[in-house]
């Protein structure tokens, strides 16, 4: 017997729900790239990506996913054999710098636990041993969708100032930004990244890179440049050179909907949705692992990510319970990747999310553990529904 025919809800890490008035608005003809209302919104698009951010520095769009984001960052700013330093906490910054290597670039990995975040103190520490700064950028991921951890992005940069390092702070927002707090400017992020397909609601195929005064003086010197991904082409007075070429138009019709309904929503109000979906479903794996046999990976609550949580099995096989949840009852929920792969699973709960699909999720999963015999204690879902309501309540 199926309960799926419905509407089926995706609640994985990425990509994410796409809302209908962002689908809406890219259903339209294409049209002139040289002026008009193309030019326009390139415009409302570069201005959203600066609040987006937090920043007064530049913005660049990419046809690209968040690999092509990676590229842009590092090619614009560096020179073969300069060395990166990437802080391990989950899989994400790994693959960051192994793009560094292709490119010409030496790697070294600051080796993190994937339980838990980047250890800042230790990264000083690091630092202040690295006298000749060789080190010529740090990079790091805001939210590890890997692991679930969420890295304290300004005490990184502490770290850095305390140690009197001169790198470059780059910092991947793939799976954060729209999501959680983010402050480049206030945080001192010399270049911040992310991609269309998570908290911006808005279907894959777009990257951006906002760069701070550093990267843009670093970009004088840097060597790797390329065609595609160059500043200084895109800084050009033409408006098709902002895409080397000809812009992904639809895309940024959707995009640009997005943005409407970010700001409409108010980005406070935004991190305060995911903070509180985030949590609800904390106290439900918090009933559920009762017994022992799960629990959130990430060990310290308060370095838990608000855009997805990964939740570790210790002695059950999840498999059987995403397969009842996806062929049962529609929910399409992640697995888990990288070292916990076929370890656990993931819960997105990121971009165009509210409490139905939320609660519906947590309710498949906990009608999907009882299903599977896994040893859990039954009222996750009603704990979730219990802060939920605590949460709303009038003080």
């Amino acid at each position: 017997m199926t309960l799926r025919n419905g509407k089926e809800f995706l609640m994985i890490p990425g990509p994410t729900n796409v809302p209908d008035e962002v689908l809406r608005a890219m259903h339209r003809p294409a049209v002139d790239i040289y002026e008009g209302p193309l030019v326009e919104t390139t415009e409302v698009c570069l201005q959203g990506l600066k609040t987006l951010f937090r920043t007064s520095g530049t913005p660049y769009i990419y046809a690209a996913n968040g690999h092509g984001a990676w590229d842009a960052a590092l090619t614009n700013t560096l020179s073969r054999g300069d060395k990166v330093l990437v802080l391990e906490s989950g899989r994400f910054a790994l693959g960051w710098g192994e793009a560094a290597c292709i490119s010409g670039l030496e790697m070294e990995v600051f080796p993190g636990d994937w339980r838990k975040p980047v250890d800042v103190a230790a990264l000083e520490e690091h630092l202040r041993a690295d006298k000749g700064h060789s080190i010529k950028a740090i990079l790091v991921v805001q939210v590890d969708t890997a692991s679930g951890a969420l890295n304290d992005i300004s005490g990184i940069r502490r770290a850095m100032d305390a140690a009197w390092h001169p790198a470059l702070l780059m910092v991947d927002t793939i799976a954060s930004l729209g999501c959680v707090p983010f402050e480049m400017d206030a945080w001192g992020v010399d270049i911040a990244l992310t991609g269309s397909q998570k908290g911006l609601m808005t279907p894959p195929g777009l990257s951006f890179v906002a760069a701070g005064p550093r990267a843009i003086e670093a970009h004088k010197t840097a060597d790797m440049r390329v065609n595609y991904f160059d500043w200084t082409f895109r800084n050009g007075p033409e408006h098709y050179q902002k895409y080397c070429g000809t812009p992904p138009e639809h895309l940024l019709f959707g995009f640009r909907e997005a943005l409407r309904m970010i700001e409409a929503e108010g980005l406070d109000a935004v991190w305060q949705r995911h903070r509180l979906l985030a949590e609800a479903t904390r106290r439900a794996v918090a009933v559920w692992g009762g017994k022992g046999a799960l629990e959130m990976n990430i060990l310290d609550p308060a370095s838990r990510s608000d855009s997805v949580s990964v939740i570790r099995f210790n002695d059950a096989d999840p498999a059987p319970v995403r397969a009842f949840a996806r062929e049962t009852c529609g929910v399409t929920v992640g697995g888990t990747i990288g070292e916990l792969a076929g370890k656990g699973l993931r819960i997105g709960h990121m971009g165009h999310v509210n409490a139905v699909m939320l609660l519906g999720t947590l309710s498949s999963l906990e009608l999907g553990l009882l299903q599977s015999r896994v040893a859990c204690d039954r009222g996750g879902v009603q704990a979730a529904i219990d802060y939920l309501n605590d949460a709303l309540t009038p003080v």
